[in-house]
């Protein structure tokens, strides 16, 4: 006896739900053959301001976290996409229309990535803070915090790899992230939601929005309760212009990146989402 189908819906994830959007807009996803593979949420203006509000709540608790728990949770997030492996190579190999080896390969790329960030989140701070020399006696300190709420424009031409090229460096801070995920590509972002939902993050700190980049993006550069702006994946956007309304409410700004090294792992995106605090302290006279 045959079995009826059941297809996954794909919805969005905000403050550890997932809701279908405000809207009630989807759209359709299809394969690089032009077949139908599933309808995604079409997020909207009042989405995207759910997602900062989300975003905002979580900051104190995740940025409060050690860096050593911190790394923790992230590196269990690749354990988890390593035990789904399967699914997202499945899911990449309809969407861009690759063979089994070159979503494999992605898929693994992703994971992979993913453990480095880990590696980093209690290691980062001796790096990119420092014992600074002065003529006194006092000791002055320079360390990295983070940012805050951090709104990220993912790749657009990569199903899973680009969003966690994208989003994990800034978690590493400790930073909370709203992510406007590849409007071609969704599928992956929210089946990687799925496992952020399962794994030890709280609810808020990682937030993903589908749809239209040109038509979310725009609401989140000018959101006054978001600190920094990842335009990594908005080479394709009037990304000047979204610059220019971050720059009303005074956000850090990472202007676009183009190319197969779009994104690619690095210590500065890591730094380029944190602010730098500096403690005096006198010596002991004694």
């Amino acid at each position: 006896m045959s079995r009826l189908a059941v297809p996954k819906t794909y919805k969005l994830y905000i403050g550890g739900a997932f809701p279908r959007s405000e809207s009630g807009r989807t759209y359709e996803v299809v394969s690089a053959s032009g077949a139908f593979l599933a309808n995604a949420a079409k997020a909207s203006r009042k989405d995207a301001r759910d997602a900062v509000v989300a975003a905002r709540a979580a900051v104190s608790g995740w940025g409060g976290a050690t860096a050593y728990n911190r790394g923790q949770v992230l590196y269990r997030i690749a354990e988890l996409l390593e035990g789904r492996r399967a699914q997202f190579i499945a899911e990449i190999e309809e969407a861009e229309g690759v063979t089994r080896a070159v979503a494999s390969a992605q898929v693994d790329e992703s994971i992979d990535r993913w453990v480095w960030y880990a590696g980093w989140a209690d290691k980062f701070a001796q790096v990119a803070g420092n014992a600074n020399p002065v003529a006194g006696p006092y000791f002055n300190i320079s360390v990295p915090e983070p940012t805050g709420v951090v709104a990220i424009v993912v790749p657009q031409d990569s199903s899973l790899l680009g969003f966690v090229s994208a989003v994990a460096p800034a978690l590493v801070a400790g930073n909370s992230v709203v992510a406007v995920a590849s409007e071609r590509f969704p599928l992956s972002a929210i089946s990687l939601a799925e496992v952020l939902a399962t794994s030890d993050v709280p609810k808020g700190v990682v937030n993903v929005l589908t749809g239209s980049p040109a038509e979310i993006a725009p609401w989140l550069a000018s959101h006054a309760d978001v600190n920094a702006l990842d335009l990594v994946g908005a080479g394709d956007l009037d990304w000047i212009s979204l610059e220019i309304e971050a720059a009303d409410t005074l956000k850090r700004v990472l202007r676009p990146e183009q190319g197969p090294d779009a994104a690619a792992p690095a210590l500065g995106r890591i730094s380029a989402f944190t602010e730098t605090k500096t403690v005096w302290h006198t010596k002991s006279l004694r």
